[in-house]
């Protein structure tokens, strides 16, 4: 196949590299050029333009949020705003699912398949491959791409039709903020009681409790290493987006709506470039506790 790849941040990058590691004939496009071109080195060719990108078989998105998405694919020179279109686009990006539904409406009308395959991971998971992503659309779609999502992550599920992959990956990233949440605070608690935080961490992480999320933030509770893989304001909106969902659907979500309210806070305090994992900060300031880095390798 002859492959399209749109967006190239810290995620898309890291997903582009797998597929043209594997072989894939990949042509990637940025909009801000210089983005797209460490690429290269892995064997794709770097787009100028989107006009490079019609004639792919399949193009992949992932773009920061709704109009980004619809930018890309429906602005002025989109994508799909020429006769010649791919024959699938394949949108790993975390949006609504009201906007997600809009352009696949618009890509059917213009003879285009659309996959929506947000995905779960940060940049370390993906180039070990630990990408895990939910996929829904056409079946037939699915299949066709199917070989080229398998080379993307460790897990590929299949949702169904339509665009309920968003609500699956909305769903997953509301617990991803609370998870966060609850373990800054079980952490301060054990901290003030006397506990080092490396300690009650490696007692969790090798319980029934254990995952490989917190094994993942272990290194950032421990030695307060906030380097981003996914940043507050991304968080709060994907917060936003499933207060919505809950609204509409009438699901009572409490502990939700408390940790929105955590997480606005966060996002209130300025720091809009680190790591979420600053939850534990605030946690602690809450607590009146100060935390210093405890220098230990949690893989030690």
């Amino acid at each position: 196949m002859h492959v399209g790849w749109i967006g190239t941040g810290r995620m898309g990058t890291a997903m582009a590299e797998r597929l043209a590691g594997a072989e894939v004939d990949l042509t990637v496009w940025n909009r801000t050029a210089a983005k797209a071109e460490p690429l290269r080195e892995h064997g794709a060719a770097v787009a100028q333009t989107l006009d490079d990108l019609r004639g792919k078989d399949v193009v992949f998105t992932m773009v920061s949020d709704d109009t980004a998405l619809h930018d890309v694919l429906l602005g002025e020179n989109g994508l799909l705003s020429a006769s010649r279109v791919p024959s699938v686009i394949v949108d790993c990006s975390t949006v609504s699912p009201e906007a997600s539904a809009s352009v696949r409406r618009q890509c059917a009308e213009r003879g285009a398949e659309f996959l929506a395959a947000p995905v779960s991971g940060n940049p370390v998971a993906v180039r070990a491959g630990g990408l895990a992503l939910v996929v829904s659309g056409r079946r037939d779609a699915y299949d066709e791409v199917a070989p080229l999502l398998a080379r993307l992550g460790r897990s590929v599920s299949y949702a169904g039709e339509g665009d309920v992959a968003r609500l699956v990956k909305i769903a997953h990233n509301l617990l991803l903020g609370v998870l966060t949440q609850t373990l800054a605070e079980i952490t301060v608690l054990a901290e003030k009681g006397g506990v080092p935080r490396h300690a009650l961490l490696e007692f969790i992480n090798n319980s029934v409790l254990g995952s490989t999320f917190t094994r993942y933030k272990t290194n950032a509770f421990v030695n307060l290493d906030y380097t981003p893989t996914f940043t507050p304001p991304l968080l709060q909106k994907d917060f936003d987006l499933g207060l919505s969902a809950a609204r509409d659907l009438e699901s009572p979500t409490p502990v939700v709506e408390l940790t929105a309210e955590i997480i606005r806070t966060m996002v209130e305090s300025g720091r809009l470039d680190e790591d979420f994992a600053i939850l534990l900060d605030l946690q602690a300031k809450a607590a009146g506790l100060e935390l210093t880095p405890e220098n230990v390798d949690p893989d030690a």
